[in-house]
């Protein structure tokens, strides 16, 4: 069989190295060669667990990934500027000075330079160097510098859940129509979402046709997938009547296990299992080897993830 031409060949790529048709590391959904490893692109500043060290940062993952309407106040390590966290500002704006100074920064945006942290904290900074009421936004890589969790303080975020985008225009007095309406646009997208009390970053959420809960776990991965296979293999990863585990998203170097539950389940019924769950949890990281039997379980789970991030 004739060889193939050298220049149909795919250049070598050294271990570590982003080929120039692998998927860019920064996360745009672009080839590396088309976004940055481009003529004169930015070096990627791929970061796999950006959030750590971040006060809550299983639930920051869950709002920027997973929850459609929510916020939190953030405390500032210097200053006394009133910061309020939110998933999702208006046309996915990175920041927002409003008209009282206050501060609002978004989780889900358009841009990804590799490492969402780093990009919080140059927006919020940017964000401290003005008065000036608007929208601050991030046009280009921010180079080195300071992540969102070394500019806050503080233990637990207190996260609202919102049922709609109203915290838009909460401090705005005087609503005209044109407000209104882009307002139930936007709320029109929203899933009925809930945070459970009894465990940290497990958010119910009902999409119609059935509903979920999307549960971010802080164990390193290994660990959380040997724990949940023996879960599963001795009957005991049910989180409700009905449930199934059903596999689980990979976000910014975490894990998010996910339930299929029966409508009709809603969320307050969860509480008390998913308490239960997590003690059962606790207890299977702490286990041995794999049997046969959990070894097979935590294939069909590994084989079951879906990358967000």
């Amino acid at each position: 069989m004739a060889k193939k031409s050298r220049r149909h060949q795919p250049a070598a790529v050294a271990p570590g190295e982003v080929g120039p048709r692998q998927p860019c590391p920064c996360g745009s959904g672009k080839r590396y060669k088309a976004c940055h490893g481009a003529a004169g692109g930015a070096a990627p500043t791929f970061v796999a667990r950006p959030f750590e060290g971040m006060p809550s940062e299983c639930d920051v993952i869950a709002l920027r990934e997973l929850v459609p309407a929510a916020t939190a106040p953030l405390t500032l390590a210097e200053g006394d500027r009133t910061v309020r966290l939110a998933t999702l500002l208006p046309g996915a704006a990175p920041a927002m000075v409003r008209e009282s100074g206050d501060i609002w920064l978004g989780l889900q945006v358009q841009h990804s330079y590799g490492n969402p942290a780093r990009d919080l904290g140059a927006v919020l900074e940017a964000a401290l160097g003005t008065d000036e009421p608007g929208v601050v936004g991030l046009p280009n890589a921010p180079g080195e510098g300071p992540s969102i969790q070394d500019l806050v303080v503080g233990s637990d975020l207190d996260i609202t859940v919102h049922e709609g985008f109203e915290y838009w225009i909460d401090d705005i007095p005087e609503r005209d129509a044109a407000m209104e309406a882009a307002l139930k646009q936007a709320n029109g997208g929203v899933m009925p979402t809930s945070r459970l009390a009894s465990v940290e970053a497990a958010y119910w959420t009902n999409v119609g046709t059935k509903e979920h809960l999307r549960w971010v776990m802080p164990h390193p991965e290994d660990q959380l997938l040997d724990a949940l296979a023996r879960l599963h293999a001795a009957g005991q990863d049910s989180i409700a009547e009905g449930s199934r585990l059903v596999g689980m998203f990979r976000a910014h170097g975490l894990l998010a296990p996910v339930w299929d539950l029966p409508v009709g389940t809603g969320a307050e019924v969860l509480e008390e299992p998913a308490a239960r769950f997590a003690a059962d949890l606790q207890e299977a990281l702490e286990g041995g080897e794999l049997d046969a039997a959990e070894r097979s379980a935590r294939a069909g789970l590994a084989n079951r993830q879906v990358t967000i991030r």
